[in-house]
């Protein structure tokens, strides 16, 4: 009698319990429409594959679906969401893969709200508005005029001076670091091989692992479970980017006269948590993504040469041809600016962002948006919208000029750097980087497609997939745009002479040779 008691009171409680579920579920609005699920496995189908372009991938669902509230391909839903609903749209997955392999500790992945304010304070601090970050435009200036002098030597390392620039930029300002010159230097490929780690550890819908979180309990020699070797491999590396670093700025800090950083300051002002402060997400400073703008720029100008040709012709009409552009010159170099603009929005570097949370259940055009549900913006798609940029694939800076006919087109800084909340904190740093860059390059080179045996090769653009996209390898040629030109980028050596690197002072730290 007793077990048949409880039987019955546990049949009557699973009763209760789903009476309760199909009543609210029939009170409350439908879910966003969207592929059917299957039984056990859900939409893993649904998913891509880690080698797709997910950008491409989830934009074909808005036309099976429409306006999908879980990929938004629509701005305006995601600034109704992401930016006037920021109190409750703006928390952070905690994926399983992105925790084990060592990421869940940066800025863009914390999900706790304290965390993220604080930090985010911090930051605004050192870079959240134009005037702090005039303060590091002699950085900027001066490793761009070395990124000068490398094109001149060595135009067909192409690639690793972008990635040169940036890193030099990125740890001086973060760590006071001075990079290796002239060779590779160990830290700015460490901040290399790390990013394309978490590039591809923090694709979201993307690990099996996130959607069964007790598959990370398996052992490493069980069929299927080679993400575990390859967490490990990717947190050796962003434990390193958090350590070395560190811990170099608290030795410098011990001496006289250690060169001014984020992260010195920061250490001054109050003592670091031990995991978030300080460490992993201080790396970000600056934004790294400016690599992938800067490469989509070279490969841009030899697509587009016209394009190339205007903006030469304005740098030139405004600084005469013999100095090269500075920060302050922007504002007298509109068609430059624009250029800019429809650089970040040609391909913008983080295709989908990082996925938001919701902390509220919430109702947005109808539809029900339940607690804990991911909101990915697709913000490829948003900047390839032809309804708001006509003929989207290709380069125009006209768009974003204002004439008497033409009303300028929506700021694409306000969409490839996220929203609300998320935003990135780097992006006044990035976008001053890029113009720089941008500005400094046209005045004296020139950029085309690659030339074999007295033949123009065709290019083609194609990018990377990841969290952070970039383009697939390229030729492209580039030489000065006359001999004033290369004898003005010659005389940069002199302005902004090599500074001895800190490199010497890594050496013998084993992580550091991480592959």
């Amino acid at each position: 009698m007793l077990l048949i008691f409880w039987i019955g009171l546990f049949v009557s409680a699973v009763g209760i319990q789903v009476t309760r579920v199909l009543r609210n579920r029939r009170n409350r609005p439908p879910l966003p429409p969207g592929p059917s699920r299957t039984p056990i496995i859900g939409n893993l189908k649904d998913l891509p594959a880690i080698d797709q372009h997910s950008w491409l991938h989830w934009l074909q669902h808005k036309e099976k679906y429409g306006e999908n509230i879980i990929f938004l391909h629509d701005v305006r839903l995601a600034v109704e969401l992401l930016e006037k609903r920021s109190i409750i749209h703006s928390s952070r997955t905690k994926p399983t893969f992105a925790d084990m392999s060592g990421w869940a500790y940066i800025l863009g992945a914390m999900a706790d709200p304290e965390h993220v304010r604080r930090t985010r304070k911090h930051l605004y601090q050192e870079i959240g508005s134009n005037n702090s970050v005039a303060n590091f435009n002699d950085v900027q200036v001066s490793e761009v005029a070395h990124l000068l002098l490398r094109l001149l030597n060595k135009p067909e390392d192409l690639q690793q001076h972008i990635r040169k620039e940036t890193g030099a930029v990125v740890l001086k300002l973060s760590y006071g670091y001075t990079i290796e010159p002239h060779d590779r230097d160990p830290l700015v490929d460490l901040v290399d091989k790390a990013m394309e780690d978490f590039s591809v550890a923090m694709l979201p819908l993307t690990w099996l692992v996130d959607f069964v979180p007790i598959l990370r309990h398996l052992p490493s020699w069980f069929p299927g479970a080679g993400f575990k070797k390859k967490a490990k491999e990717y947190k050796a590396k962003s434990t390193a980017l958090s350590d070395v670093p560190y811990e170099f700025v608290k030795e410098q800090m011990k001496k006289d006269g250690s060169a001014p950083s984020f992260l010195a300051n920061l250490l001054k002002k109050e003592p670091p948590h031990p995991r978030i402060y300080g460490r992993n997400h201080n790396k970000m400073v600056g934004s790294i993504c400016t690599v992938g703008t800067i490469s989509s720029f070279f490969l841009a100008m030899a697509l587009f040469p016209d394009v190339q040709r205007k903006a030469q012709q304005e740098l030139d009409a405004v600084l005469g041809g013999d100095r090269l552009p500075q920060c302050e010159d922007r504002d007298n170099l509109p068609y430059v600016n624009a250029l800019v603009k429809e650089v970040f929005r040609w391909h913008p570097v983080a295709p989908m962002g990082v996925p938001h949370v919701s902390t509220e259940d919430d109702i947005c055009e109808g539809y029900f948006i339940p607690k804990g549900s991911s909101i990915l913006t697709n913000l490829w798609a948003f900047a390839h919208d032809e309804d708001v940029y006509p003929d989207s694939m290709n380069l125009k800076p006209e768009r974003f000029l204002e004439t008497d006919s033409h009303v300028p087109e929506r700021d694409p800084r306000f969409i490839v750097f996220g929203f609300g909340r998320r935003v990135c904190p780097g992006r006044n740093i990035a976008d001053a980087n890029v113009f720089l860059i941008i500005a400094q390059v046209l005045s004296v080179f020139n950029i085309s497609k690659p030339m074999v045996n007295g033949k123009v090769q065709d290019i083609s653009p194609d990018f990377i997939p990841g969290v952070l996209s970039h383009p697939a390898p390229y030729d492209v040629t580039i030489k000065p745009r006359s001999e004033k030109h290369r004898e003005l980028v010659e005389s940069l050596e002199q302005t902004y002479p090599w500074q001895k690197s800190h490199s010497d002072l890594l050496k013998g730290v084993p992580v550091l040779n991480t592959t």
